[in-house]
């Protein structure tokens, strides 16, 4: 049997947009890659919100790689309430509505701070046949996913300011199902997160993904 995330109109989606944000983001951030290393992550410091908005019309997509992965863990998590922090253009949250889909449903509560990027999204999530499965919210995501988020959560995402990673894993934890999968792209620019995961006392099993192109850290509430 075929899954969702290998049929029409969903593979030759994301076969698009992966090139499209390819060709998009090397154009929008090569004026933010050609600074130093010490300087980006000053600004992303100072002021995440600022620099995001500077850069609306960048994807900065998980990879291909971790895309699958999503997937493969939302299926294998036999995940029915998933949260995604970042949804950008929509490409992770296409992975993992495809998993809700070939889970039998379930819903997908995705957050994002950029309104014209959720515009945008939902047309992805429409073209994809997915869009059913998936709940937009716009704005801070210390606002939008402080209420109205159900209890046993069995996959979060978070892939947007990474300042924002440990307090709003703080927020979402009383919501955690047992066996919860975490997954946090661009992890060591949230030092504070990674460290608070990989205390005993905090119940996490952590293993970090060392791919080339991403920095990321895959956990499981395990306490």
């Amino acid at each position: 049997m075929t899954t969702t995330l290998h049929s029409p109109p969903v593979a030759s989606l994301l076969t698009q947009l992966f090139a499209d944000a390819r060709k998009t983001d090397a154009t929008v951030l090569a004026p933010f890659s050609a600074l130093p290393a010490e300087e980006r992550r000053a600004r992303l410091d100072r002021d995440p919100r600022a620099f995001y908005a500077s850069v609306a019309q960048a994807y900065l997509p998980v990879s291909e790689e971790l895309g699958r992965l999503l997937y493969a863990l939302a299926r294998a998590r036999r995940a029915r309430t998933v949260v995604e922090f970042g949804t950008s253009f929509g490409i992770s949250t296409v992975h993992l509505a495809a998993a809700l889909r070939d889970n039998g449903g379930g819903k997908l509560i995705t957050t994002e701070y950029e309104a014209s990027k959720v515009h945008r999204a939902k047309e992805h999530l429409a073209k994809a046949g997915l869009v059913d499965l998936v709940e937009f919210r716009v704005g801070d995501a210390l606002e939008t996913l402080r209420a109205d988020v159900p209890d046993g959560i069995d996959l979060v995402l978070l892939d947007g300011a990474k300042p924002l990673y440990l307090p709003l894993l703080r927020m979402l934890e009383p919501k955690l199902g047992p066996g919860a999968i975490l997954v946090a792209d661009n992890v060591k620019m949230s030092p504070e997160f990674a460290a608070h995961l990989s205390r005993p006392e905090h119940g996490y099993v952590t293993i970090p993904l060392p791919w080339e192109d991403d920095d990321c850290l895959f956990a499981v509430r395990a306490a």
